[in-house]
């Protein structure tokens, strides 16, 4: 019996020593794993950081002030949000002009190239007076938050429609404060800092004091804020709830608003300067287990480092050489791998563009000739290769604050939520009360480019494709019998132009089609059909390809002094005369092809119908001259028919393809009954032809003489629609007085904004010149001129001259 139970004993040990090393082993993965955290972190996040590359647009525009009828020049800088430098990512961008109830009123789209674009935007007649956002952003920033869309505000005035001067005037002011914990939350019995932002109705920061009261009316802090309704004050919650805070404005007037929510247990971060070259970073918590602090500036990833909190506690220790230029994001981490406190650090830029501009002379008279000097240096001691945008414009009574500089969107508050009084405040340096504004700022704002959750599930999909090579154009494939999407249906897009430009697309699962057009510029009337000999019971739907979210923060209140009517009135009429006498070339700009050759390249033949005898059908000109398409008929139907050029004597059996203008026509008997005497040119090509996803067995294409079908009646089943490609690019137009004749002409010039050129580019030495001439207009001019390199330096100049009348 004895003997039995030891048989029984044995498999007993075993199991209880299998299960001793299973834990021994989970015990030992578990604490790798905590170890670990921050380097699992840093590792989704390099996934992340390649899948989701940031883009940040910067708008230079002309001016911030507007006259409807005056045109809007711009000039765009596209850059990598990790490296600062010029992103050839997208080719083509999207701006809108929006007001403040979100609509947009004016919308266009303009071409990059190696990360540069530059446009132009005649304002509307039916724009009303009042203060209007633009926007700018591309295809895949719409896979982001619209928060980090490029804004600008500009101010508009309708010198035509009776408006009122101060609309808000009335309105009573309201105010909003924000509390927010450094870190993120406030934690019973754990001493937080709390930063808060106070802005009023208006858009501005106000000034207040504040008193934090608890639950018996004892009041634990009075604070107040510093710059721009700004600050931070320390509190330690001994409860979770009981607390408020009352302010007092300057007229008197009191207002109690609520603390965030104040959690029972959890983790406070704090962050403190040690020296000038070091942060400390202190984490408090709850227990012993390990913490991960991560760095990064703009997704580069750039500290992570491991440490056990100690009776709660623990600190880091960071060289301020281990984050980037600009705003950099400070995340600790639980053991478990999950974000529990978060900030904001900023380091200002430590390499400037300085650009430097100077005019021949203080003061011009009209009609005069100016010569300005640019230049650009680094103190980095690197290349000064640079490249430049230049306003040149009348400083009048009725001209608003400059926009907003490069330097200071791309390295501050592109990287902020919500709009940032005041931003080249921020980054004057060597100012110690400005360092303690800045890391209030920091503590009142919150980077949100990305969620955490997003990193670590690793299986994020974009919808939205960055246009690297074209433009796209969305639509939808509908069934007219079912109503349902239809798939797998091929469609064609095509507009009358010359030479012939031809899209193909299939439609997916959900019935979408995606056109990559190239060489699609300015306004055209496209038309989008499928293959109506086979598929002929289908409908379509186009996309707006314009993003429909909101705007990142609203607008200010719209002010215009009444004294300054007079002024409003020579400036209305100094732009409807500079319209009237542009010159006729320059209104009527077109785009011009830089290739000649259709879509399908050089044809193997081409025939020009006014070098032959013209028959009065087109049958007989097809038999008597095009030699390479035969004519026959079937069933009462014409076809044609090809020789294939890469196999002698041999015939498709299907027709080719037909395009008229670029359009195709799939009924023959339609091109047969075409007036051949509107008919330019007929071109083949002879052989089977892939576009995209689809085949035809040759091509036969056939030019009028203006390219817009001559008439030509179309299938009703095709859709037929208007649709605005990137802007044909504009030339900046500026007079020359250069002769005795041009100096004494009498065409009136009152040009307010004397010169507009967006792509000045600087020699090795980091110099260049620019000259044009004033106008009629005297005043004080100021010019503007921002500008960057390859490697992502940035800067901005600002300087004026005067315009005196000339002695006649």
């Amino acid at each position: 019996m004895m003997k039995n139970m030891n048989i029984y004993r044995e498999p007993m040990r075993f199991k209880l020593l299998f299960v001793t090393i299973m834990v021994s082993i989970f015990s030992v993965l578990t604490g790798q794993a905590q170890n670990n955290s921050g380097e699992e972190v840093s590792r989704k996040f390099q996934q992340y950081s390649q899948r989701a590359v940031q883009e940040k647009l910067y708008l230079h525009l002309d001016r911030s002030f507007y006259l409807v009828g005056e045109t809007m020049w711009f000039k765009a800088y596209s850059v990598n949000a990790a490296t600062s430098k010029y992103m050839d990512l997208s080719k083509v961008a999207y701006l809108e002009v929006m007001d403040k109830e979100q609509n947009a009123l004016v919308q266009t789209k303009f071409s990059l190239s190696d990360g540069k674009g530059n446009g132009s935007l005649v304002l509307p007649s039916a724009l009303l007076s009042g203060n209007y956002k633009v926007r700018c952003y591309t295809n895949w920033m719409k896979n982001f938050s619209s928060d980090f869309f490029f804004e600008t505000e500009i101010r508009v005035v309708n010198p035509f429609v009776k408006f009122d001067p101060n609309p808000d005037e009335k309105a009573k002011l309201t105010y909003d404060i924000q509390f927010f914990p450094e870190g993120g939350h406030l934690v019973k019995d754990i001493e937080s800092k709390v930063g808060f932002r106070a802005v009023a109705s208006d858009g501005k920061g106000f000034y207040f004091k504040g008193a934090l009261i608890n639950q018996n009316s004892d009041t634990l802090v009075r604070f107040e804020p510093r710059k721009f309704g700004i600050g931070n004050f320390t509190f330690k919650p001994e409860s979770a709830t009981g607390y408020k805070v009352v302010i007092r404005d300057r007229k008197g007037n009191s207002f109690t608003y609520s603390l965030p929510e104040i959690k029972e247990q959890g983790y406070v971060m704090q962050v403190r300067e040690q020296s000038a070259k070091e942060i400390v970073v202190s984490v408090t918590g709850a227990g012993n287990e390990n913490v991960s602090i991560f760095t990064h500036t703009h997704q580069d990833n750039r500290y992570t480092e491991t440490k056990a909190l100690v009776d709660g506690k623990v600190s880091f220790t960071i060289d301020k050489n281990k984050f980037g230029d600009g705003i950099s994001h400070i995340t600790v981490f639980s053991a478990s791998g999950n974000p529990v406190c978060e900030r904001l650090y900023f380091k200002r830029p430590s390499k400037d563009l300085m650009i430097d501009g100077k005019v021949s002379k203080d003061e011009y008279v009209t009609r005069d000739r100016v010569v300005m000097d640019l230049s650009t240096s680094s103190d980095a001691g690197i290349e000064t290769l640079s490249d430049l945008s230049v306003s040149v414009f009348l400083a009048d009574s009725i001209q608003t604050k400059d926009q907003e500089s490069i330097s200071s969107y791309l390295f501050l508050s592109s990287d902020l939520k919500g709009s940032v009084e005041s931003p080249e405040y921020y980054l004057q340096k060597n100012n110690k009360e400005v360092d303690v504004d800045i890391d209030n700022l920091m503590l009142t704002h919150g980077w949100r480019r990305f969620q955490w959750d997003n990193v670590l599930k690793e299986n994020i999909t974009y919808p939205n494709l960055p246009e690297f090579d074209g433009h796209f154009i969305f639509g939808k494939v509908i069934s007219t019998v079912t109503g349902e999407p239809a798939k797998n249906i091929g469609t064609y897009l095509a507009a009358p132009d010359s030479p012939a430009r031809l899209y193909f697309a299939r439609s997916n699962e959900k019935g979408e089609i995606r056109f990559e057009v190239k060489e699609f510029f300015g306004p055209k009337e496209v038309t989008i059909q499928t293959n109506l000999r086979q598929d002929s019971t289908y409908r379509f739907e186009m996309a707006n390809p314009f993003s429909k979210s909101p705007l990142s923060s609203g607008l200010s209140s719209f002010q215009f002094d009444k004294t300054l009517e007079n002024t409003l009135l020579t400036r209305s009429i100094n732009m409807q005369t500079t319209n009237a006498f542009l010159p006729k070339w320059y209104k009527e700009a077109k785009y011009v092809f830089l290739d000649s050759l259709a879509f399908f390249g050089a044809p193997d033949e081409k025939y020009f119908l006014d070098d032959f005898t013209r028959f009065p059908t087109m049958e007989e000109v097809m038999r008597e001259y095009v030699r390479g398409v035969m004519v026959r008929r079937r069933q009462k139907e014409f076809h044609f028919i090809m020789m294939d050029k890469l196999f002698p004597q041999t015939f498709f059996t299907e027709d080719p393809l037909i395009l008229l203008d670029g359009i195709p026509i799939f009924n023959t008997d339609k091109i047969m009954a075409f007036d051949p005497l509107k008919v330019k040119k007929i071109e083949l090509m002879s052989a089977r032809y892939f576009l995209g996803f689809s085949a035809s067995t040759g091509i036969v294409s056939l030019s009028t003489y203006r390219g817009d079908l001559a008439g030509f009646e179309l299938d009703p089943r095709i859709l037929v629609m208007p649709y605005e490609g990137p802007q044909i690019k504009r030339e900046f137009y500026t007079p020359k007085y250069d002769t005795p004749v041009s100096l004494q002409s009498r065409i009136p010039d009152f040009r307010n904004l004397l010169y507009w050129v967006p792509d000045v580019v600087t020699d090795a030495q980091g110099k260049s010149q620019i000259s044009f001439y004033t106008s009629d207009q005297t005043g004080h001019y100021r010019v503007v001129v921002q500008g960057m390199t390859k490697n992502g330096l940035v800067g901005s100049k600002t300087f004026s001259f005067e315009v005196t009348r000339r002695n006649l």
